[in-house]
């Protein structure tokens, strides 16, 4: 074990979904019904989260994103949502709601391209994270005929933006569900420069199919990162969740040779890990997990 596996910053962030409670419930009861794909932030007194809502592929796909606010980072009550005609997309994937330096809002939305494997990301801006008007919008992170991109993670560091988003091979459709972790900065959050893989895959491991960060925090040595992985396609939607660290934010090494967190129930599936501080001392985890009964519910810890 390096000194990262054994650092007190990667145990703080480990969930222990026994120690949690449900923060949204699915839309409905067993496989394909999910809530989840958290996005947190702490604003105020108050937590913001946006999560994605999922039915079964014949019934709408990820077919909304809710931003809600929460007094006490649990009861979530509902500001607006965000449907997927608004985009004219097939589905929706995991959001990311963001505070900007001077104080407004932008929230990214990941959004399929009807008939392909492809995936794109665009953002839209408002005053107040009850304020969101699709309509206006800009495409952000394209993708192109090679590959599909989705799920941002953001963060302001430094004084940049900096972005880890999770990118799909799309030259073969039977091969499109397989991931890695793309790298990227900018000025503004809007216009990005890409600086290669930060996280790949790791063939024979538990994580061999697909990684893609969820959540990312600075440290005084570089970064820890959190990430969904699995060996397999038939694992697709039950990723467990890994950690990885390093000292580049472009360069991240996965820590061990299993998953850290997973579901007790059904495929094991415990993904998508935001982390939001609070202020003061304490932090809440966030994450979709399996329930006995094949549905996805949002859960959350406070630490």
């Amino acid at each position: 074990m390096n000194e990262w596996e054994s650092s007190a910053q990667v145990s703080a962030l480990v969930p222990r979904p026994e120690r949690s409670a449900v923060a949204v419930a699915p839309p409905g009861d067993g496989d394909g019904h999910w809530a989840g794909a958290p996005s947190a932030v702490a604003h105020d007194g108050a937590v913001y989260l946006a999560y994605r809502l999922r039915r079964p592929l014949d019934a709408g796909r990820g077919y909304a994103v809710v931003v809600a606010r929460s007094a006490d980072g649990e009861r979530f009550a509902p500001l607006l949502t965000v449907r997927k005609e608004e985009l004219g997309c097939e589905s929706l994937e995991r959001p990311a709601l963001v505070r900007t330096p001077d104080g407004r809002w932008r929230l990214y939305l990941s959004a399929a391209t009807p008939g392909t494997k492809h995936w794109r990301v665009e953002v839209t801006e408002a005053a107040d994270p009850a304020a969101f008007d699709v309509r206006d919008r800009r495409v952000t992170l394209p993708g192109d005929d090679k590959t599909g991109v989705k799920d941002p993670v953001i963060v302001r560091h430094g004084g940049r933006w900096h972005l880890w988003a999770s990118a799909h091979p799309l030259a073969d459709p039977a091969e499109a569900d397989q991931m890695v972790t793309e790298y990227a900065t900018s000025a503004d959050g809007l216009d990005w420069t890409w600086h290669g893989t930060a996280l790949g895959r790791r063939p024979g491991a538990w994580d061999a199919r697909g990684v893609r960060v969820s959540a990312v925090e600075f440290t005084g040595d570089g970064v820890i990162a959190a990430y969904d992985g699995r060996a397999r396609a038939a694992e697709n939607y039950e990723e467990r969740t890994g950690f990885a660290a390093g000292s580049d934010p472009a360069a991240l090494t996965a820590l061990g040779d299993g998953p850290w967190a997973e579901s007790a129930h059904r495929g094991r599936g415990l993904r998508y890990l935001d982390v939001v501080d609070l202020g003061d001392g304490r932090r809440r985890l966030y994450y979709e997990a399996t329930r006995p009964d094949g549905a996805h519910e949002l859960r959350t810890e406070l630490r």
